[in-house]
């Protein structure tokens, strides 16, 4: 369900070519897109949502990376890598359709290991980025010609130190990244803030769609601020650069705060949109 343009916040952002205001009506806030489950839950199968069909090369990888420090401590693990052209967010569901060669022989070796691989964000611009997502395989199914298909979720975020192989696909050197202490910051109180702005969002894109103003349901669902944080990012959907500079942010206040004035702006945006349709309503 395509909802409302987003207009992201002009926050400075790590990721190289970021724009400051990017065009509205190639973004969707799409609460949707993704679910979050409990480990206790068991996986969820969208079944009318067609999966990414993965297409990524690792000769697109920087190559910097091949000439780091090759001293390893005991923060350091090797994860093999997808380049992709999204952003996976924590707690995130991703589903996946795996044929070409280098990445079935890939998966056969995760369904026999620990089932877990990195996903990192690639373009054309940007190229790929440093910092990405764990996602573990919770659902799979072999397809004909030894094709997968894979519902995988997204776990602990990373940063790329450096590269062991390429081939037959991309293995690095990885560094866990965790959210620093917010120090006196009330993220409780940010988390409200945002769900309040997601649901007005939610409420008016609706109206401009002509779908029922129904009261939008608890967003949150008691989520603490940092995981919510990173389901209100998911969300928005259409615009990847921006969702990487929320995933790449270590601190869950400032990711919050980014978070509000990409939602607000939003919701002004909607406002105004509103206020057209009300007078001239045949245009709509």
């Amino acid at each position: 369900m395509a909802l409302p343009q987003l207009i992201p916040s002009p926050s400075s952002s790590s990721i190289t070519h970021q724009q400051p205001c990017l065009n509205p009506i190639n973004l969707y806030l799409n609460p949707k897109s993704f679910r979050f489950l409990s480990n206790s839950s068991p996986p969820i199968l969208h079944r009318r949502r067609r999966p990414n069909v993965l297409r990524c090369s690792a000769s697109s990888f920087p190559e910097k990376h091949h000439h780091t420090n090759p001293s390893k401590s005991n923060d350091v693990v090797e994860l093999p890598l997808f380049p992709l052209p999204l952003v996976l967010f924590p707690g995130a569901i991703l589903p996946l359709q795996i044929f070409e060669f280098r990445y079935r022989i890939m998966m056969h070796t995760l369904l026999q290991t620990d089932l877990r691989f990195g996903v990192l964000y690639s373009d054309a611009i940007s190229g790929t980025t440093e910092v990405g997502c764990v996602g573990e395989i919770v659902k799979h199914e072999r397809l004909v010609d030894d094709r997968f298909f894979l519902i995988c979720k997204g776990q602990e975020r990373f940063r790329v130190t450096g590269v062991v192989r390429t081939k037959p696909y991309l293995v690095a050197e990885v560094t866990w990244l965790e959210d620093r202490p917010s120090g006196e910051e009330d993220l409780d109180a940010l988390a409200n803030e945002v769900e309040s702005y997601m649901k007005d969002v939610i409420r008016l894109s609706n109206r401009l769609n002509g779908k029922p103003e129904k009261e939008a349901l608890e967003l949150r669902r008691n989520l603490f601020p940092t995981p919510f944080s990173f389901f209100v990012g998911s969300t928005f959907e259409g615009a990847p650069r921006e969702q990487q500079a929320l995933l790449e942010l270590e601190d869950t206040a400032a990711r919050l705060k980014r978070e509000k004035e990409t939602l607000r702006n939003t919701l002004n945006y909607l406002t105004a949109a509103s206020a057209v349709k009300d007078v001239f309503p045949s245009s709509s």
